[in-house]
């Protein structure tokens, strides 16, 4: 069991951490997304797969292009390579497991081909799962049995056979083809692009314009995408980016509130005070108090 504060991440969006081992790509975290940095889970993705249950609490969900609350009692599956961004508006408790797919078959062999790729390959980006429905009820039942049996430690072999039983389950109650339409893929990928796009050039004055000729589209489609993927338009995106780099300044430098304002592309010292404390309810100098003795996680 492992607990985090901070979500690690290339400018890809690509999570760092390393999920398990080369030799048994799987791991079990009891989380409280309200202990991160800011009280959210940031937008990231990893090739595993992630299930999650909300055991104490509601946890709002930012999925591909959705944005939902799951209640307490609720549980989700999470594809492959799907962004993802989990908020809180208080303490929760949030058990999940990440594994690789390849956990429960080899990519050559049948039951990779027949049972486990066709749910990668979906357009689905996530399923729920709520206890009122009985299958639905089955599934979170299996999960909770497997989040109980790696607090005592279950040795592999029985993680992996009870994997393989939660996975039956998802791909013959809920199976994945009535997900999102294909062209949320292709939306999905567009969205990661200019997101990483802004992640580049943040420290400039960069326009609209720009931000949609990455992925050659008109700006009335970015802000379409933007509002539909993460409920934001770019330039609010591009702000909360620069506030969250500066953020990190404030934690690991001793830099001034200044440099770090125009370091991050704010022209401005006194509009980067008022909107780092508007967005994070505190000031830049009482952020960097409270990260003083922190522990690095």
């Amino acid at each position: 069991m492992d607990i985090s504060c901070k979500t690690q991440k290339d400018e890809r969006f690509l999570e760092q951490t390393r999920h398990g081992e080369a030799e048994f790509p799987f791991r079990f975290y009891k989380e409280d997304v309200w202990a991160f940095d800011f009280h959210c889970i940031d937008w990231h993705w990893h090739p595993e797969v992630e299930f999650i249950y909300a055991e104490r609490g509601s946890i709002d969900c930012f999925v591909g292009t959705e944005q939902f609350i799951l209640p307490e009692g609720c549980g989700m599956f999470v594809n492959s390579g799907v962004l993802h961004r989990y908020e809180a508006a208080r303490s929760v408790s949030m058990p999940n497991i990440v594994f690789s797919p390849e956990l429960l078959g080899a990519k050559s062999g049948r039951i990779y081909q027949k049972y486990i790729a066709p749910v990668l390959e979906s357009a689905a980006a996530y399923l729920l799962f709520r206890p009122s429905a009985d299958r639905q009820r089955e599934i979170l039942q299996r999960l909770l049995t497997i989040f109980r049996s790696q607090e005592t430690q279950e040795n592999e072999m029985r993680t992996v056979a009870s994997l393989l039983e939660l996975w039956q389950q998802v791909y013959l109650h809920l199976p994945p083809l009535s997900g999102q339409g294909s062209g949320d893929k292709g939306r999905r990928a567009q969205l990661q692009v200019m997101m990483q796009f802004i992640h580049a050039n943040f420290n400039r004055q960069i326009t609209l314009q720009e931000i949609a000729q990455s992925v050659h589209i008109s700006e009335s489609s970015a802000l379409q995408l933007f509002r539909r993927g993460i409920h934001l338009s770019p330039v609010a995106y591009l702000i909360q980016y620069r506030l969250k780099r500066a953020a990190d300044l404030l934690a690991s430098t001793n830099k001034t509130v200044a440099a770090i304002a125009y370091e991050c592309g704010f022209s401005d010292a006194g509009y980067f005070c008022r909107t780092f404390r508007k967005f994070y309810h505190q000031t830049a100098m009482e952020y960097r108090k409270s990260q003083n003795g922190r522990s690095p996680s």
